[in-house]
């Protein structure tokens, strides 16, 4: 029965991975957006400047767009690393159920 309880833990994990993965597509849509919002921003500068790069480095907007691109950027990375270890458990979980019934296979063979 212990298998059960296992299989119920690797259940719980994947629905987990799965939110996970949700929430990491969320992510790399918001940072794709920021980083075309980005890009916008830094060709209209550059039209009102007469088509001459332009620098931005000391705009706010611009700077807000590029922290925000980092934050993105980083958390993405966290949610990978949460998927990575939710993925090793599920493995884990799984072996250590084929284990069980194997186990309880044998000895209930060795019972009859």
């Amino acid at each position: 029965m212990t298998f059960l309880a296992l299989d119920s833990q690797r259940s719980l994990f994947m629905l987990q991975k799965s939110q996970v993965t949700f929430e990491m597509t969320l992510i790399m849509n918001q940072a794709n957006f920021v980083m075309k919002q980005m890009d916008s921003y830094q060709s209209e500068a550059e039209e009102a400047n007469g088509g001459n790069p332009v620098d931005l480095d000391n705009d706010p907007y611009y700077i807000a767009l590029q922290q925000e691109e980092e934050y993105l950027t980083v958390r993405q990375a966290s949610l990978e690393e949460q998927v990575t270890l939710l993925d090793n458990s599920i493995s884990s979980l799984k072996t250590m159920a084929q284990n069980n019934i194997k186990s309880s296979c044998g000895l209930n063979l060795i019972g009859s």
